[in-house]
């Protein structure tokens, strides 16, 4: 084969190459241009807009979208007509909850049950695990110590089978970014064990956990230090925790705070964008209230609302209530088979790695 053949090959291939990827630039911004030119229609109608703007602005990734569409004004706008109203920043009052005595007046057999529930909803379904003895839900986590994290979590139910547990669900906000989910963020204990303690580590930061007494606990760690959160942790006994942020702006919408002391919390439209959710509560005789819903599609469900969770929670007589991290992390895991898994599809099987979980032993 002669030089001028080899040129010639070279240059078909060359041609052959450069056609590929202007087929494929050309692909791409067609999809990009019908995205936009679908979020503009969506965007155009009031119900619609608030209700894209909230529920993206709670995911992960997917916040620039709303940015990509209005002008930060009107999403704060928004934002403000479809949230939670603020709550002060009261102490749980413990009086409210009065702790099973096993042995006594309550049977074994009771003492034991966990009984699961489906629930549904217009846009949503879902599955509540009641747990009747709150001493047996804990946090298990992937840290080998004190700010000892691997560089990847696990899947909900390695956590589960690791700490010889019947099951669980996700548990507060972590590192997600590439599915890596090595890490928690603010402050996480696990059975009695302070793994991590940085209040400040995020912004509006809630501590939400358990303590020695088995009595739910939520906390405004936002204004803490490291020294004045440790303090607190040991004067409450808070054995198990985990943290999730309250944020409301234009830039992100988190919430945490669902039923205090019996109050619920109360809601401007829905509360929130929908979304997978995943929740933990109290009920007055000490049960512990595990609800996860699907949403983002699957099987055609777009999710739950902030106002979604609070009814249930009330409805299965909470008196103490809190949401968790949701989204593709929303998880429930129990007797050896998902309740609910991943809405993302690729782990449809499975779940997101995660560096910690609230489990029932």
């Amino acid at each position: 084969m002669t030089v001028k053949q080899n040129h010639k090959r070279l240059f078909s291939a060359l041609k052959i190459t450069g056609r590929v990827f202007a087929f494929i630039g050309v692909f791409v911004l067609i999809i990009v241009i019908t995205l936009f030119i679908m979020l503009k229609i969506i965007c155009a109608y009031g119900s619609s807009k608030n209700t894209f703007v909230t529920t993206v602005l709670e995911s992960g990734q997917m916040k620039f979208l709303a940015s990509l569409v209005l002008p930060k004004d009107e999403i704060q706008e928004i934002v403000d007509k479809t949230s939670l109203e603020d709550v002060e920043n009261a102490d749980i009052n413990e009086g409210m909850i009065t702790l099973p005595q096993f042995g006594e007046d309550i049977p074994e057999s009771e003492q034991n049950e966990i009984e699961v529930i489906d629930i549904a909803g217009l846009t949503y379904k879902g599955t509540l695990m009641i747990i009747r003895d709150p001493s047996r839900v804990s946090v298990a986590s992937v840290a080998t110590g004190y700010d000892q994290w691997p560089t990847e979590g696990v899947p909900l139910h390695n956590l589960v089978e690791n700490a010889g547990a019947l099951g669980g669900v996700n548990g507060g906000i972590y590192n997600s970014t590439n599915n890596c989910g090595g890490n928690a963020y603010g402050v996480l204990i696990s059975n009695g064990v302070i793994l991590r303690n940085r209040p400040q580590e995020w912004g509006n930061l809630v501590l939400i956990g358990l303590t020695n007494n088995n009595l739910l606990q939520i906390v405004d760690i936002s204004k803490m230090s490291a020294a004045e959160c440790k303090n607190m942790i040991e004067e409450k006994g808070i054995r198990d925790a985990v943290c999730f942020p309250e944020v409301v702006n234009a830039d992100s919408n988190h919430f945490v705070q669902l039923v205090l002391n019996g109050v619920p919390r109360e809601v401007n439209g829905a509360g929130s964008g929908l979304n997978p959710r995943t929740a933990i509560g109290q009920r007055a005789d000490g049960a512990i209230l595990l609800l996860v819903t699907d949403g983002r599609g699957y099987k055609s469900h777009v999710g739950a609302s902030a106002a979604d969770l609070i009814e249930i929670m009330t409805r299965y007589g909470a008196v103490n209530a809190a949401n968790l991290d949701g989204g593709s992390s929303t998880c429930m895991y129990y007797n050896g088979e998902y309740l609910q898994n991943s809405v993302t599809f690729y782990y449809s099987q499975s779940s997101w790695k995660l560096p910690a979980a609230f489990v029932v032993k």
